[in-house]
């Protein structure tokens, strides 16, 4: 029983995540447990573990009493998460392309080919394949906690991608960024890879800082 309610908690989870990062859900807004629940035919339990979670990945905000709500995008979240990822990332990589097999190697290549074909057929999966890609370049050498890290700033970056390519344009860059960063860490080249994603976050951040300044324009940019 109790792996049939973690799988049941998992799959509300995927559920109501993916609905966070499409939009679906209205930020500030408070999570309807009572109607979630009914649509999806579960019960409380399960869906209060997910939404637990969600809590604790930074997607939702717990209040005592008020139950919980869909976490605001914003740029100082943003500016927080990519500073950190230009902190780790780009020298986990370049450590991870040195100790790579071959099947690390094809599951790079193929996580990919599924952003890729995201892109063109799938939009609303971008984020989550732009995830698995960025990952797939850190998981070799077997550092364990900085593949957790990078794992779970990728996750809070999600929603921040989105934004990012919504400009016309800004999915052609992605892609050719993509292509530049995995070749790069097929050959091995660490010192030419660390300075390709530092530029590919750091291009990212400052989309995002215009389209902040954008939204709130009497806000100062960094």
């Amino acid at each position: 029983m109790t792996i049939v309610v973690r799988t049941l908690s998992q799959r509300i989870f995927d559920v109501i995540r993916e609905r966070i990062i499409a939009g679906a859900l209205a930020e500030r807004e408070p999570v309807r447990q009572d109607a979630l629940a009914a649509e999806l035919g579960v019960s409380k339990i399960p869906l209060r573990e997910a939404l637990a979670r969600l809590e604790h990945e930074g997607l939702l905000t717990g209040e005592a009493n008020r139950g919980w709500f869909v976490r605001p995008m914003s740029a100082d979240q943003a500016e927080e998460i990519y500073q950190l990822r230009l902190s780790i990332e780009p020298a986990a990589a370049a450590y991870a392309c040195k100790y790579a097999d071959e099947a690390d190697k094809q599951a790079a290549i193929k996580a990919f080919e599924l952003l890729d074909a995201a892109a063109h057929e799938d939009p609303s999966n971008v984020a989550v394949r732009n995830r698995e890609f960025h990952v797939a370049l850190v998981r070799p050498g077997g550092r364990l906690l900085t593949t957790q890290l990078v794992e779970r700033l990728e996750v809070l970056a999600e929603r921040y991608v989105l934004a990012h390519l919504q400009p016309a344009g800004r999915g052609d860059r992605a892609h050719l960024e993509h292509k530049a960063l995995l070749d790069t860490w097929l050959a091995g080249d660490g010192k030419q890879l660390k300075v390709l994603l530092k530029s590919h976050i750091s291009s990212t951040l400052s989309d995002l800082r215009t389209y902040f300044a954008s939204v709130d324009p009497n806000r100062p940019t960094k």
